[in-house]
């Protein structure tokens, strides 16, 4: 009878966003707009960075808002929420690329000038993103993921589905990729 009063100590991995994930769990529908609202942003730089393309990434960020709607169920709380929201980004906006994969990437300059530019918060140097168009998917979403979100190497490993020292070795071999594109002259 005791053990029933006594509440179990949290778990390391609890963090804010579990009681979110609870309350929408037990069918509060209006959560989901707080947990869209707080990660509209980061999921979106994932997928801008692994697929460059922003109206394929602002797709691509429906998509996977849409997978985690219907699937936050499986949520096993053995990582954090972001953690958990954060794979599923970088594994759809991969996929998302291998779809686009042969699609031309680039637009006559006639055609550009009648288009808006679309309003980014930072200017991105050409160089840097000719450099990443190079890239494949998944060492842009590995460059993305440490440089623009600034997660640790615990939180990409966790986010792309391996051990630490395995994420270390494939960043590091992105940014050697990277290097080598981005001091060569197009």
């Amino acid at each position: 009878m005791l053990s029933a009063v006594i509440e179990k100590p949290r778990s390391e991995n609890f963090d804010e966003d579990t009681i979110l994930v609870d309350r929408y769990l037990a069918g509060d529908d209006t959560v989901f707009e707080i947990i869209y609202r707080k990660y509209y942003d980061k999921v979106f730089a994932i997928a801008r960075g692994v697929l460059i393309d922003s109206d394929e990434a602002a797709d691509a960020v429906q998509e996977i808002f849409t997978l985690v709607y219907r699937h936050l169920k499986r949520f096993d709380r053995r990582s954090k929420f972001s953690t958990w929201l954060f794979r599923i980004a970088v594994n759809r906006s991969i996929q998302e690329s291998r779809k686009h994969r042969f699609k031309n990437r680039t637009v006559e300059l006639t055609e550009a000038a009648g288009k808006e530019a679309p309003v980014e918060k930072e200017e991105m140097d050409p160089r840097v993103q000719l450099a990443l168009a190079k890239l494949s998917p998944q060492d842009r979403a590995l460059l993305t993921l440490f440089y623009w979100e600034e997660l640790s190497l615990n939180e990409i490993a966790d986010s792309i589905g391996s051990n630490v020292n395995a994420a270390k070795t494939r960043l590091y071999r992105a940014r050697e990729r990277f290097r080598i594109h981005y001091e060569v002259p197009a």
